[in-house]
């Protein structure tokens, strides 16, 4: 059993499917679907920091007096199919999805009992959205169904009575947060637990330890359950189970621990905006560069989408995912399951990236750009005479190739047509028998 410290905690073996997934879909939706301005801290940016698009936007198209709970029953959901959600998210070859199930405005999309009258069951939708895309999850993919919850809330009296006594007191954790969190446990049984916002204070007063120890030794979830290192103040990249360390996260070299890079599609926000336009969102050349490097790394790539306020996901976010999803369908072997090889990218051609193929071992050598030459020269790889055979994932036949010095390899790409190319914007070169 574990017990309520990090020195317990953290030695918990991390389950192994998430290494083995790489890939998941991060879901950002609530309230602040409704103004869909700027970003998905509206709420703060206009109440707190009066930040004059904000302050502007508000005068320029509601009336006085309108406050931020009034964006509440405007959250419709009309549109919201959670079966049309989970087969984009198959489609996309994502292995794991993770659902904000509350963010820091502290409206939940489950009818809380510790939520009164600020939740998706009370207003707006009159629906449980959380219940909803699990169960259609679960009936229509084989992802895995995680919840991303808030732990802290922006404006509640509570927390900010806590925070004014220097979080002596523990008002907000006990009769809220932590309650919250028992109940999305024990009610939807979620395989991730993606926790976020501490409000700078400690895991003590979070109790975090408690909650993670009760998680891994008493949960329905307890075996297979996984977490990440938001648990207070001074826990990121340091404590719980994979590491993000910050958003957007890619260090482009191999960490000795499990991580995970969690971004956005949309380059400035991670909740769906009205005013993005088409330069703010990745492109699929992008999307795959952050997956490849971060695989190689040894993380996992958590992608965001933000729904907008009637359910929908927009064609744009759609269309990534799926483009992801075709890539995958064809390079998926470099990618899931794999580790980390000796070489992370290729030391003589930039935008190559290797991961390592345990069962079949093979090296997989994923490069980003197709050479003018038709000729792809590797400086990381040993090839051996007679032994090592050079594959290109989704082409039949096998590549020639010449020895370069004490190691590395020149590689004779096939010539194709544009047609004839197995996927476009990234290719994987699987090498076997090399040392």
């Amino acid at each position: 059993r574990y017990e309520p410290t990090w020195g317990s905690l953290d030695a918990r073996p991390l389950p192994a499917w998430f290494d083995e997934a790489k890939f998941g879909v991060f879901i950002h939706w609530g309230v602040f679907s409704v103004p869909s301005f700027g970003s998905e801290w509206f709420w703060w940016y206009w109440q707190k920091e009066n930040r004059e698009p904000y302050v502007k936007f508000m005068n320029t198209n509601y009336p006085p007096g309108f406050s931020y709970e009034d964006f509440g029953p405007l959250f419709t959901a009309e549109f919201f199919d959670a079966d049309q959600w989970a087969d984009i998210l198959k489609a996309s070859g994502a292995k794991y999805v993770v659902l904000t199930s509350k963010h820091h405005e502290g409206f939940t999309l489950w009818g809380s009992k510790y939520s009164w009258n600020w939740n998706a069951v009370d207003v707006g939708p009159k629906r449980d959205l959380v219940a909803e895309l699990a169960t259609s999850v679960r009936n229509r993919t084989d992802l895995h169904f995680g919840l991303y919850h808030s732990l802290f809330e922006w404006f509640n009296p509570l927390f900010l009575e806590d925070a004014t006594n220097a979080f002596k007191t523990r008002k907000f954790p006990t009769s809220k947060s932590l309650p919250e969190l028992y109940e999305i446990v024990t009610k939807y049984q979620p395989e991730i637990i993606w926790s976020d916002g501490d409000g700078n204070a400690p895991d003590t007063y979070w109790n975090s330890t408690g909650f993670l120890a009760w998680l891994y030794n008493d949960s329905p979830v307890r075996d297979t359950v996984v977490t990440n290192d938001r648990w207070g103040v001074g826990s990121f990249c340091t404590h719980g189970g994979f590491y993000t360390c910050r958003d957007r996260y890619n260090p482009r070299h191999l960490l000795p621990h499990k991580w995970e890079n969690c971004m956005t599609i949309d380059r400035s926000s991670w909740g769906y905006r009205r005013d993005a336009r088409l330069r703010d969102f990745l492109a699929i050349e992008d999307l795959v560069e952050q997956l490849a490097e971060t695989v190689s790394c040894g993380g996992n790539l958590l992608m965001n989408i933000g729904p907008t306020h009637d359910g929908r996901i927009a064609v744009v976010f759609e269309e990534r995912l799926k483009q992801v999803g075709a890539w995958l369908k064809v390079n998926g072997e470099a990618i899931y399951g794999t580790k980390p090889w000796r070489a992370q990218n290729d030391t003589v051609t930039p935008g190559v990236w290797y991961t390592f193929s345990p069962k079949e071992g093979k090296v997989n050598a994923i490069f980003l750009n197709w050479p003018v030459s038709g000729v792809l020269e590797l400086g990381e790889p040993r090839a051996k005479l007679g032994e090592t055979q050079v594959k290109l994932a989704g082409y039949e036949e096998l590549l020639k190739w010449v020895v370069l010095g004490e190691k590395g390899m020149v590689i004779a790409l096939p010539q194709l047509t544009p047609q004839q190319l197995p996927c476009q914007w990234g290719w994987t070169l699987q090498l076997t028998d090399v040392n």
